[in-house]
C-alpha cells in the first residue's frame, strides 16, 4: 500500500505556498529531501503490477499537499517505459488537475518520453494542439523540448501558429521558448521563423534569447 512518507517541515510551508501564489497547500519539504525520500518509494514501485502502479499514481496525486502532486510525477517518470496507454492517457489528464505550470511543465517531461519512446508524435502529438485547455496546448507547444535536430518542423510551426492568437502569457512564454530551445540547434531556421511570423513581444524576446 502506497504511504505518506514526508514530514511537514512548518518553517518553509508559507514560503513555498506564497511562491505558488498560495494555490496549494505546502508540506514545506524541499526539492533535493524529496527526491532523496522519495527514491525507496520508486524502487518498490518498480515492483508493483501494472493495476498497483496505478493506485500509486492515484494515491500520491489526490492528496491535499502540493509535494505529492510532485511525488506522483516522479514516479510517472521513473517507470515511464513500462506505462501502458490507458497510464499515459490517465497523466495526460492530470495535466489539467490541480494545474499550474510547475506541475504541467513536469507531466510533459513523462509525456514526452513516452511519446518518443513509441515514436508516437504523429498520433500522440495532434491532439495537445487543438485542446480547450491552455495547459494541454501548453504541453503541445513544448513537446518537443530537448530533441535538437530530430525535431518535427512540421509539428512545431503547427503547434506555434495553432496558438500564436491565445495571449495568454503561460501559451506565448511555451512559444519563446519552444523556439529558443530550437535555436541552439537550427537558429537560422528560427531566425526564418521569427521574420516570417507575427509574434507576441513575449514570444519573440524569449525566442530570440541565443540568436
Amino acid at each position: 500500500m502506497p504511504t505518506r512518507f514526508l514530514k511537514p517541515h512548518e518553517a518553509n510551508q508559507a514560503a513555498m505556498a506564497a511562491y505558488m501564489r498560495h494555490q496549494f497547500d505546502f508540506l514545506g519539504v524541499k526539492t533535493s529531501e524529496r527526491r532523496q525520500l522519495t527514491r525507496p518509494v520508486i524502487k518498490a514501485s518498480r515492483q508493483l503490477t501494472s493495476a498497483e502502479f496505478s493506485n500509486w499514481l492515484q494515491f500520491y496525486y489526490d492528496q491535499p499537499e502540493r509535494e505529492y502532486q510532485y511525488v506522483a510525477i516522479d514516479l510517472a517518470l521513473a517507470n515511464v517505459r513500462r506505462l501502458t496507454l490507458a497510464q499515459y492517457q490517465w497523466c495526460q489528464q492530470q495535466v489539467t488537475v490541480k494545474a499550474w505550470w510547475d506541475s504541467v511543465d513536469a507531466w510533459r517531461k513523462v509525456l514526452a518520453t513516452y511519446i518518443w519512446q513509441h515514436q508516437a508524435l504523429a498520433t500522440l502529438g495532434p491532439a495537445y494542439l487543438t485542446a480547450e485547455d491552455m495547459w494541454l496546448r501548453r504541453v503541445g507547444i513544448t513537446l518537443q523540448l530537448t530533441q535538437k535536430t530530430a525535431t518535427n518542423r512540421a509539428y512545431l510551426t503547427q503547434a506555434i501558429t495553432a496558438n500564436l492568437s491565445d495571449d495568454a502569457f503561460f501559451i506565448q512564454k511555451a512559444i519563446g521558448w519552444a523556439l529558443r530551445d530550437y535555436s541552439k540547434a537550427e537558429p537560422a531556421w528560427v531566425r526564418d521563423f521569427l521574420q516570417s511570423h507575427q509574434l507576441s513581444t513575449l514570444a519573440r524576446r524569449e525566442a530570440s534569447k541565443y540568436l
